[in-house]
């Protein structure tokens, strides 16, 4: 989705009259305003819906809706928000349109419920897919043949991204952002909308165990202090000696807070500096794998290449230009 001057065409489709007002909330905070000073292309967004006129969203607040499915033909992205009426089959025109937007290499995100209108439409069949976890086991059901995963915040299947719900939808929309215009841009967004930057897809959608006060703001301490400290060699142990605890409990801790592990979140910090440094500095390979805490260049690309889809001088590549023209016109602008 680079290398055109035009805007990109951004739909959020409105589901049989009902359209989710915190889902539209999130994509018109995200394509419904010029971010290009952060190295975004421009974007045309609008709502469509099957039936043009007035769409209720589910908190009762009315919206016009003039758009059609015709401009699903011309969408680069298209989002599918929470479905509201599960048990009414989706109308064939809209499932008929998603499979065209598929079929040309569109990208689909659906947020909560809208995986269903996704997965009726076929396009889940034989892939991961997450929705809100309450509505995971239905999902399953009514789809065998899509792998159904209820514990993760967002699966990115490519040209389909699923996300679960509510918070999660910004998640998701803030990975396709960082997936293809780069970290600095994603960055740059999740600072201007106040959240955080970035929160890897198989992190829990809930925690089970309620932390105390205490201990959170302590173990936050020992998270700012790791982030600061990538370049050393940071294992359970360590962490747990700056917490105070045995390994073991600093493990079942640190799970019941984050939803993952300390070896997943520190593997995720790390390629997230590297991602930083290879769009806004000169440093090699080499030098990002030691600054970031890879042991070698080797073991960096290979980790790089598995979580990222890429190598790291193709990330580069792909994202140093943005941040290079970025960087020169900030200087005139200081100038």
């Amino acid at each position: 989705m680079t290398g055109t001057d035009r805007p990109l065409v951004v739909s959020l489709l409105a589901g049989d009259g009902v359209l989710g007002a915190f889902g539209l909330g999130v994509a018109a905070e995200v394509f419904g305003y010029d971010y290009t000073r952060f190295g975004l292309p421009r974007f045309d967004f609008a709502v469509v819906t099957d039936r043009p006129g007035i769409v209720r969203t589910d908190t009762g607040l009315a919206l016009y809706v003039e758009h059609g499915l015709e401009r699903l033909t011309v969408s680069d992205i298209v989002l599918v928000t929470a479905w509201e009426k599960l048990s009414a089959p989706v109308p064939p025109s809209v499932l008929d349109a998603l499979r065209a937007v598929h079929a040309r290499g569109g990208q689909i995100v659906s947020h909560c419920t809208g995986a269903f209108v996704v997965a009726a439409a076929g396009l889940l069949d034989g892939r991961r897919a997450t929705t809100h976890w309450r509505y995971a086991g239905e999902l399953a059901a009514r789809y065998p043949a899509v792998e159904v995963d209820p514990r993760v915040l967002y699966v990115d299947e490519g040209t389909i991204i699923t996300g679960a719900g509510t918070a999660s939808g910004v998640d998701a929309l803030l990975h396709l952002v960082r997936r293809e215009w780069g970290s600095t841009a994603a960055t740059a967004l999740a600072r201007e909308m106040v959240v955080p930057p970035h929160r890897d897809g198989g992190q829990a959608q809930f925690i089970d165990t309620p932390v105390a006060r205490c201990e959170d703001d302590l173990l936050g301490l020992v998270l700012d202090w790791a982030r600061a400290h990538l370049a050393e060699e940071i294992s359970v142990e360590v962490l747990a000696r700056r917490a105070l605890m045995s390994p073991r409990s600093f493990a079942r801790r640190f799970k019941a807070t984050t939803g993952t592990t300390p070896h997943a979140w520190l593997l995720d910090q790390r390629l997230s500096a590297a991602e930083t440094l290879l769009e806004g500095s000169d440093a090699s390979v080499e030098e990002v794998a030691r600054l970031v805490g890879f042991g070698t260049a080797a073991g960096f690309r290979e980790q790089f290449a598995r979580r990222r889809g890429v190598s790291p001088r193709t990330y580069r590549q792909t994202f140093r230009t943005g941040a290079v023209v970025r960087a020169a016109r900030d200087d005139g602008d200081a100038a």
